[in-house]
């Protein structure tokens, strides 16, 4: 309790103001290989040993693996009058390149691209619309030409929606049970990780991945390999192509990127496509109806802001959505973690 006059020590703020040195220790640790390293080395190293085998400044290494221990990414120990370096099992995880639930893509994603535009997050706000004009200097009319605005810049992209859906995907596919629908289509599916992720779950059913051919076709040639079976591709754009016929239509992530009009329009193409008893699934990170929350969803929200024509929204948003395209039944599952789910019937 502050006496009279005593004003509070500002703590919070002063984690929020250097919350980017956080996450910048975190992306030089990865894009420089700390902990593929470390993981390769089978034991704990030294300052020296790590800057010697990845070429790198002694004093500067030493400062970046102290920091990371500090943020418990690495394990220390006192040798020889020296101390070592060890991943923890959470970096081990999730930070080494080779972990199957590694988020080392999502993590070089956000360094080179989302952090780029988001010191024009000022400018998003005053204007109203997306940065990628000022942070790569691309027009931003087309959104899917500034996401995809090279082969390389594509891949990292794909690569973050599959770091994503081996981590998140389970959980939004059996935050409903689905075995009802035996042909799904996954509208966007980029990479093909949730349709994998479906797949295991509902092994009766299968699920066909539509996206852009380029996306299409780097995502047979990278991700989704011949033995993934009851995985199918259909090459399309879903504003302009007619949607095949399915019992079960996933949007994962596809809404957000959106305005309302837009949704509406997609949503309304989707009900007249689907099946009669069927349905569509959305993934989207859910905000609050009284708008406290989540953070994390506030914050992709003005992500949203800065790289899309979209927002994040709240269940009840997305409900007026579905329903204005003539959908019903409207289902609301929260999972506790990123992503929800909401599952509409026609």
């Amino acid at each position: 309790m502050s006496s009279a006059g005593e004003v509070e020590y500002p703590k919070k703020i002063l984690e929020y103001m250097e919350g980017f040195l956080v996450s910048k220790t975190l992306f030089a640790a990865c894009e420089l290989g700390v902990f593929d390293f470390l993981l390769a080395s089978e034991r704990p190293m030294s300052a020296a040993q790590v800057a010697a085998g990845l070429g790198t400044d002694v004093d500067g290494m030493e400062r970046l693996l102290s920091a990371c221990a500090g943020l418990e990414l690495l394990g220390t120990q006192a040798a020889g009058g020296e101390v070592l370096y060890s991943n923890t099992d959470m970096s081990r995880m999730y930070l080494s390149r080779s972990s199957p639930r590694s988020l080392f893509h999502s993590v070089e994603y956000y360094s080179k691209t989302v952090y780029l535009c988001w010191n024009y997050l000022t400018d998003a706000v005053r204007e109203g619309k997306n940065q990628y004009e000022k942070a790569f200097g691309l027009p931003s009319e087309d959104l899917f030409e500034a996401l995809y605005r090279s082969d390389d810049e594509m891949i990292k992209f794909m690569q973050l929606m599959n770091s994503t859906w081996n981590v998140c995907g389970r959980d939004v596919m059996t935050a409903f049970d689905l075995s009802p629908f035996k042909t799904i289509y996954d509208l966007g599916g980029c990479s093909g990780a949730l349709a994998k992720q479906c797949v295991r779950a509902y092994p009766q059913s299968s699920v066909t991945i539509f996206d852009l051919p380029k996306v299409v076709s780097t995502c047979r040639e990278h991700f989704v390999s011949p033995t993934d079976e009851r995985i199918f591709f259909h090459e399309g754009d879903f504003f302009k192509d007619l949607l095949p016929e399915a019992d079960l239509y996933i949007l994962a992530r596809i809404l957000h990127d959106w305005t309302d009009e837009c949704c509406v329009e997609l949503l309304s193409r989707v009900h007249q496509s689907c099946k009669p008893g069927g349905g569509v699934l959305l993934v989207e990170a859910l905000l609050n109806e009284d708008n406290s929350g989540p953070l994390t969803a506030q914050l992709y929200s003005l992500n949203m802001l800065v790289q899309t024509e979209g927002r994040e929204r709240k269940a009840s948003e997305y409900s007026a959505l579905l329903t204005t395209a003539g959908f019903a039944n409207v289902e609301v599952q929260r999972t506790g973690k990123i992503y929800d789910a909401i599952l509409a019937r026609k």
